[in-house]
């Protein structure tokens, strides 16, 4: 099996004890919670079609939390505090091709293990651990071979598995001042990426010209993106990774870009700016409602606040400013408690945010609601993806938003539905307004909230003067 590098020679092995002390705390924590070891896997690069052309590697998220670094076709066990790192030494086929890396042992070193064995190792250790469970089926196929006995392991101590989610989920929720320095990296480039693609604007022809801009930030410095940038004048189509599109004076320009660090540290934002620098009166009276409910909800983040309770405040505000403008009729309450809104408003009103830009939804729900909590099929709360109590430590992204998705507006079923609730002619008056989202990442503290990506504007006339300043310039 051919194996790309195990480990980025860019990282500075004097960081060692710093990160070593980061994961020490993280292992004693988890040691608090359970009592059994624990198996964790890195993961293993994909090929494109042929062996030798991998798609970008990117390392489990729990094994990161635990290990640190970003190691392909590694393994961890952990018990009690003691760290045993499984991974093999580079061949030389592997520095011929990807350079000199670092020994076994020097990685092990560096996130403090007890031990560093080869993989071959982990059958005489495996056997009794307790996993996550891997979806990849290149690692079961490697766990069944290494084990020698036909056994599954994510199978084999079911009860211990489910008490293993359940723990990781507490001690992930609320990150440590490790990840949040991590964070905080991460949303400083996410800033100015987006800078740069404001300040591309003017002179871009096309949605690809802007992604570069951004992206381009990203790249230089050594980070990599969270997610599959959205940039794009399409902003009702709310995961659109297309980027062809050309930018014409009377549009808004939705752009969801993130990035995250060597290390799996994410930042979710997102804003929307006039591709000719002014908003149009349509335009900026729905930013403006979006705005209110991005600020009102961010007002209401505090320890011990239920998320729900805040996505209904969105909710509400988003209804009663299409209320002022008529394209809603009644009484904000009323017509939130009929999902009106959600023909506008679909999505929740946010995430946790950490080593996923939706952290450990990898699990389910059992990140995102608290114990006892399902997630409700009704229209407007489908997609909530947190529900759960605020507490201090925690990542969250606050990002309510207007949209018109013709899916959902041309429904005969909303249409009959709604027909007393929305004002379609009125609505048509608001055209030129295709989708709206403003994201920013806040971090819960004792006594509120920070907001984390503060130094990128979001008052609809800063925005404005963003844009409008570098087309002067040009």
């Amino acid at each position: 099996m051919q194996t790309a590098p195990t480990y980025p020679t860019t990282r500075n092995l004097s960081s060692a004890p710093a990160l070593a002390n980061v994961l020490r705390s993280r292992r004693q924590r988890l040691a608090e919670t359970i009592s059994f070891p624990v198996l964790l896997w890195s993961g293993m690069a994909k090929p494109r079609n042929f062996a030798a052309n991998l798609y970008p590697y990117r390392a489990s998220s729990h094994f990161l939390y635990f290990a640190g670094l970003p190691l392909e076709n590694a393994a961890i066990r952990i018990e009690g505090e003691q760290l045993i790192l499984f991974m093999d030494d580079a061949t030389l086929d592997d520095a011929l091709w990807h350079g000199p890396s670092p020994s076994r042992a020097d990685i092990a070193q560096q996130m403090g293990a007890t031990e560093a064995r080869p993989l071959s190792d982990l059958a005489d250790l495996a056997v009794g651990t307790a996993t996550l469970g891997e979806k990849d089926e290149t690692i079961q196929m490697l766990e069944q071979a290494m084990l020698q006995r036909g056994i599954v392991l994510p199978r084999h101590q079911p009860q211990s598995n489910q008490v293993l989610q359940k723990a990781i989920v507490q001690l992930r929720m609320i990150q440590d001042e490790g990840a949040i320095a991590a964070i905080r990296q991460a949303i400083a480039v996410t800033v100015a990426a987006h800078k740069a693609g404001i300040a591309n604007t003017p002179a871009a022809k096309t949605e690809a010209q802007v992604r570069a801009a951004m992206e381009a930030v990203i790249i230089s410095h050594d980070m990599a993106c969270a997610y599959g940038s959205i940039v794009t004048v399409a902003g009702e189509v709310l995961h659109n990774h297309h980027y062809h599109n050309l930018l014409s004076p009377g549009d808004l320009l939705l752009a969801d870009v993130g990035a995250e660090t060597a290390d799996g540290w994410a930042s979710d934002i997102t804003r929307t700016w006039p591709v000719s620098g002014t908003f149009s009166a349509t335009q900026r009276d729905l930013y403006d409602i979006v705005l209110a409910a991005h600020d009102r909800c961010i007002e209401a983040a505090q320890p011990g606040a239920e998320y729900a309770d805040i996505h209904q405040l969105a909710c509400l505000t988003i209804a009663a400013g299409l209320v002022d403008l008529g394209i809603l009729s009644g009484q904000p309450e009323d017509l939130v408690a009929e999902d009106a809104h959600a023909l506008f408003f679909p999505h929740g009103v946010g995430h946790l945010m950490g080593l996923d830009v939706h952290d450990m939804e990898d699990l389910g729900d059992l990140a995102g609601y608290a114990e006892g909590r399902q997630r409700s099929d009704r229209f407007g709360l489908a997609f909530l993806r947190l529900n759960r109590p605020l507490a201090a430590g925690m990542a969250v992204t606050i990002e309510p938003g207007f949209y018109q998705v013709p899916a959902i507006l041309n429904d005969p079923q909303n249409r009959d539905r709604y027909a007393h609730m929305v004002n379609w002619e009125r609505l048509e008056q608001f055209a030129d307004v295709r989708g709206i989202r403003i994201e920013d990442d806040i971090l819960l503290t004792a006594s509120g909230c920070e907001v984390l990506s503060l130094d990128l504007p979001t008052a609809a006339t800063d925005i404005e003067d963003l844009v409008c300043s570098t087309s002067e310039l040009g």
